[in-house]
This record gives structure tokens, sequence and C-alpha cells, in this order.
């Protein structure tokens, strides 16, 4: 699987689910984006996405790992749009 792809997908869903913070960079709810059909349709492993797009700097999270309904309120946040 091409991280690359997944994680440019990722991008576009967060801009699809999330808002604008008080920074103007786009931000998202952890719990909405594991809740949404399109991205359960769309990805396979979430977290290790996230993960994934973390380490490359494209987006941040407060948090080591996301786990669905321990962090929902956790803020993901854009970094590059």
């Amino acid at each position: 699987m091409n991280v690359s792809h997944e994680v440019g997908l990722l991008v576009e869903e967060i801009q699809r689910l999330g808002s604008k913070n008080a920074d103007g960079q786009t931000s998202v709810k952890f719990g909405v984006l594991f809740n949404d059909d399109r991205c359960a349709n769309i990805f396979e492993a979430l977290v290790g996405t996230l993960k994934a797009a973390k380490k490359k700097k494209v987006l941040t999270f407060q948090s080591e790992l996301l786990l669905q309904g321990v962090h929902d309120n956790v803020d993901i946040i854009l970094l590059q749009e």
C-alpha cells in the first residue's frame, strides 16, 4: 500500500470533516474521523495512517496512540493543507 497516497486521502477527509480552529488550521476530532462511514470504507488501518502522517509532519495530535472511545475528543490538526 502506498503510504503517501493514504496520507493524501486522509488530508482530504480531514478537510471534508474538519473546521478551522483559532489558528486557522483545519482540525477534526478523532471520534468524528473514526466514526465516519466514508473513512471506514477508505482506511483499513486509520490509526496507522494517522501515525504515518504524524511522522511525516503532515498533521499532529496530542497522544502517542489513539483509541476509539478513549480518545474521541482528541483534536487532529493539519499542519499542511
